[in-house]
């Protein structure tokens, strides 16, 4: 008995407890709006500025302005050619951004080198974009690789004029601004190639448009796995980081360790999740770890420890440089400030975004034997 009372008194202890919490939350909150009515405020239109800058096909927040087709080139040559090549050829870097369209394209709005029975060799840029939003937005947001959105509305104005008229869309004394820019997108060569036969592309295709799947669902027998399409290259298996650790570590992955040779089992196969092996080339005594401010200052999209991407692996800096005098303070220098010539034609572009101290623990780093 005197147990069952001592547990109805702390119940009717908690009930109290319980009731004087939500009298002080009501007294709290008077009105009786809901509890997540206070939370947060409302964002500021600069807020909203920043956030909302979004090029739509109807031209829907487009910044007034204009830029030429020559201040085009001039920040083209600055910023963009490193990467995509003096005349949008490209080189070693990325497809080809002009190329394969003719003034009958533009006539049409059609890309005839799309059709499947023209075989042409490679798909630019100008070949299949339908929108010259879509380039404005793009190049607004995104570049130039290393330091987006640092290009001023005149600036993109004027690298879309560059580009189309290197597509032969506008004519070279041509300046592009947010008045003239839709009677642009008339010549653009594929602005009818986009449809919308498919289906999907609309709401309620079920009534409106045919899917474009056909394929029934298995419901016995099914395969476990399929065949794998793609590939890493093993010349290319490390040169980006280690893939494991640019991995969520929350849920199924399938992120591998690209520091060890491939996995032979099937994709079925539960993989570890314990972390790997700390990288090459970590400080002793707890110091910075190289790899990682490599991949965290995008070096790896241009150069691997021991092979060649677009640059030259570290493993051959430190190998051609070696006993040089200075060397660190050399290499910082040609981390921030770029340079050409030393390991071919294509030139590094300025870094400037690299810290100071970035910076020079990288170039320790490759001083030491990038090892």
């Amino acid at each position: 008995m005197m147990k069952r009372f001592q547990h109805t008194v702390r119940a009717a202890a908690a009930v109290a407890a319980l009731t004087a919490g939500f009298a002080g939350a009501a007294h709290a909150n008077p009105a009786g709006d809901k509890p997540w009515a206070n939370m947060g405020r409302a964002p500021t239109p600069a807020e909203i500025k920043a956030w909302d800058i979004d090029v739509r096909p109807d031209f829907k927040g487009l910044p007034k302005g204009s830029g030429s087709v020559k201040h085009g080139e001039e920040v083209w040559i600055a910023k963009c050619a490193s990467c995509h090549g003096e005349f949008g050829e490209s080189n070693e870097v990325f497809t080809p951004i002009v190329g394969g369209t003719t003034k009958k394209d533009i006539e049409t709005g059609r890309v005839a080198n799309l059709h499947v029975d023209k075989y042409f060799p490679q798909r630019t840029t100008l070949m299949k974009v339908s929108t010259v939003s879509t380039l404005w937005d793009y190049i607004n947001r995104a570049m130039p690789w290393n330091a987006p959105k640092s290009l001023s509305v005149e600036d993109v104005y004027g690298v879309v004029a560059y580009i189309l008229h290197l597509g032969d869309i506008v004519p070279e004394d041509f300046v592009l601004s947010d008045q003239n820019i839709a009677e642009v997108q008339k010549r653009m060569p594929n602005r009818n190639g986009m449809t919308t036969d498919h289906g999907l592309w609309l709401p309620n295709y079920a009534f409106s448009g045919k899917p474009d799947v056909k394929n029934t669902r298995c419901m016995n027998n099914c395969p476990v796995e399929g065949d794998i399409k793609s590939m890493l290259p093993e010349n290319m298996r490390d040169a980006h980081g280690n893939l494991f650790e640019q991995q969520r570590l929350i849920g199924p992955m399938r992120g591998w360790d690209t520091t060890k040779p491939p996995r032979k089992e099937p994709l079925t196969q539960k993989v570890s999740m314990a972390a790997p092996a700390p990288a090459a080339g970590a400080a002793a005594g707890g110091g910075a770890d190289a790899k990682s401010l490599l991949a965290k200052n995008a070096c790896t999209a241009c150069h691997g420890v021991a092979n060649k991407i677009v640059g030259p692996g570290f493993n051959e800096v430190a190998a051609k440089h070696k006993g040089k005098a200075d060397l660190e303070a050399y290499l910082v220098g040609k981390i921030k400030g770029g340079g050409q010539g030393v390991y071919g034609a294509i030139p590094m572009p300025p870094q400037p975004q690299v810290s100071d101290a970035d910076a020079k623990a990288i170039a320790a780093w490759i001083a030491a034997g990038a090892k």
